[in-house]
This record gives C-alpha cells, structure tokens and sequence, in this order.
C-alpha cells in the first residue's frame, strides 16, 4: 500500500511539473502571437532534444521554442489556440521575413560569408 502511495504521489508530481511547462511555453506562444499580430506553428520533432515548436507570425516575424517531448508541445500550442500545420510548407514559409542579419549570418556560416559580430 505505501508503495502505491509513493508511485502515485511521484505521479502526481510528473503531471504538476508537465503542466507548468505547458503553460509556460503556451504564454511564451501567446506573446509571441500578440507581438505579431496573430501566428501559426509546426511541430518538428528534434530527437532526444525534444520538439521545436516553429513560430511565424502574420507580420512575417519567426521564432522557435523547444518542449521536452511532442505531447507536451501539441498540449502548449493547443492552450494558446494557434492554428498548427504538419508541415513548414511553401505556404508557410513565404510568411517568414528575413533580414540582412539572417542574410549574412547564414553566409558566414555556410559559404565563408563575412562574420556577424
């Protein structure tokens, strides 16, 4: 019986801790989707990492944030009620604004582009 008691205390503290994660991440997405005019997102998952969760908001503006596993990144997205696409699309990515720093700081990067610093 004791043993019970402890596993379903230990439970119990899972789903507490899980829930405070959800609920931070769906703030941050809520914020992010206020600072944008509205946004949409794409659950990509990133191995042991987690899932990203993929941003764009309707000014063209994008972000990411990482949740621990995909289950609670679909629960974050869903508490900020966002729309959800399966995948980063064309449709999608013509949304996304770059700028030079964007610009440069892949170059520098990939093909020996000047340093962003």
């Amino acid at each position: 019986m004791a043993e019970t008691a402890e596993v379903e205390a230990e439970n119990a503290k899972g789903e507490a801790r899980t829930k405070r994660r959800v609920a931070k991440l769906a703030k941050e997405i809520r914020a992010f989707a206020t600072a944008h005019g509205g946004a949409e997102g794409q659950l990509a998952h990133i191995g042991q990492a987690g899932t990203r969760i993929v941003l764009v908001g309707e000014d063209g503006g994008w972000g990411d944030l990482v949740a621990p596993t995909y289950a609670i990144a679909e629960r974050a997205v869903a508490e900020a009620g966002i729309t959800v696409h399966e995948a980063f699309d064309g449709d999608m990515a013509a949304k996304v604004v770059t700028g030079r720093y964007e610009w440069t700081r892949m170059a520098g990067i990939q093909v020996g582009g000047p340093r962003n610093t």
